[in-house]
């Protein structure tokens, strides 16, 4: 019963339906990166996922460029769930998907991406085909996992296989057009340092922070979802803060908030133990 509330609560927040019976076949099929990589360990975490989701959502936002691209053509402020659950199927199909499945989907969302053009908030004009607004897009999204990962799993992972991750994700990010990226964990974080002078925090990317802070939801998972939403706040990087006009977070409330998340965390992880990843391993090793 505490199973099927869970599973519930979350498919309030990014949707979803049954067992993901799509990952089974074909048989022996290793999909991108296998099951031996950095990324299916990573990314089998759906409470640390979650966060860097949302994390990375707000570090995205603050990007006048690749905002505008969300605000001209995306549903997100009034179906935040569905673009949740779009990121969340993307994410599950490249990492964990048959080659078959992983190909479609890369080809699909860059033929997408071909037509979503305009002027950002400044009269400047963007593409989503940009390289370089492509690059923001996915270094904020591989730094955002990886340190909610860190902060969130007990089962630590050593510097090699942080930078193997990044190596990894790396070859998804070009293929979805994205150009000379890092391939460590440390160029990573330089890497998104190297474009704060062209960041800009008013009033289109407030909006996505309020929402994101006060994600829509029923009663029964507004106390999960709120407790998911303030995590992903505090897995910024210390130098957003001032430029979101927030206090930097203090220690008794990133202890307070990790220790909420460790007790939540259990029930869920074993609600969810039979998803994507599981389904995918019996898929490759029958």
């Amino acid at each position: 019963m505490l199973d099927e509330l869970i599973r519930k609560t979350i498919r309030e927040m990014v949707g979803g339906g049954g067992p993901p019976v799509a990952f089974l076949t074909p048989k022996g099929d290793r999909g991108l990166f296998g099951p031996e990589s950095i990324a299916w360990k990573v990314h089998a975490d759906f409470i640390s996922m979650m966060i860097g989701g949302i994390s990375s959502l707000i570090l995205q936002a603050l990007h006048p460029q690749a905002l505008a691209g969300v605000w001209d053509h995306s549903s997100f402020r009034e179906d935040l769930k569905g673009r949740l659950g779009r990121t969340a199927f993307f994410i599950a199909a490249t990492t964990y998907g048959s080659a078959e499945m992983a190909n479609n989907i890369i080809e699909k969302v860059n033929q997408i991406h071909t037509k979503i053009t305009g002027f950002d908030e400044f009269g400047k004009p963007y593409s989503a085909t940009d390289p370089h607004l492509l690059s923001w897009v996915h270094l904020t999204e591989t730094r955002s996992f990886m340190r909610a990962y860190e902060d969130y799993r007990k089962e630590k992972i050593n510097p090699q296989d942080k930078d193997q991750y990044f190596m990894e994700m790396s070859i998804l990010g070009e293929r979805m057009g994205a150009k000379d990226l890092p391939s460590t964990y440390a160029g990573t974080n330089e890497a998104i340092k190297s474009y704060i002078p062209e960041l800009y925090f008013g009033e289109r990317a407030q909006s996505i922070l309020d929402l994101l802070e006060n994600f829509p939801s029923n009663l029964s998972a507004k106390p999960f979802i709120k407790l998911i939403s303030r995590a992903g706040v505090l897995n910024l990087p210390d130098w957003v803060y001032p430029m979101i006009k927030k206090p930097t977070p203090s220690y008794l409330e990133r202890f307070a908030v990790k220790r909420s998340i460790d007790l939540i965390a259990i029930p869920v992880r074993e609600a969810l133990k039979d998803g994507v990843a599981a389904h995918s391993l019996r898929r490759v090793y029958g």
